[in-house]
């Protein structure tokens, strides 16, 4: 039997060591898709929604964050935007830099 993952836990990469309910992690899904987990978060009664992404995906954070705030959510704020680079070894073995975001939305 095949487990499939919610919405707001798609694989992206990150090795977080527990997936924290309040995080949408943008990978290589439409945008409308990561918008929906948030707008669903926030009507759950979650205070604060957390959108991560790195790489390529960072545009399209972005993208998520403000399709939400002007169709959705006009009110909703960005209490922070964090970014820096991660570490990551590749499959022959060498190390590359690749840039991440985390953006923090609340009322």
């Amino acid at each position: 039997m095949s487990k499939t993952l919610p919405e707001t836990e798609v694989d992206d990469g990150f090795e977080d060591e527990e997936p924290a309910p309040n995080i949408v992690r943008i990978g290589k899904k439409p945008t409308m898709n990561y918008v929906v987990a948030c707008v669903t978060l926030f009507n759950t009664g979650v205070p604060e929604v957390m959108v991560r992404a790195r790489g390529q995906s960072i545009n399209k954070a972005v993208e998520t964050v403000e399709m939400l705030r002007r169709a959705f959510f006009k009110n909703v704020l960005i209490h922070s935007v964090d970014i820096g680079t991660e570490e990551v070894e590749r499959e022959d073995g060498s190390i590359a830099s690749l840039s991440t975001i985390e953006i923090t939305l609340g009322n």
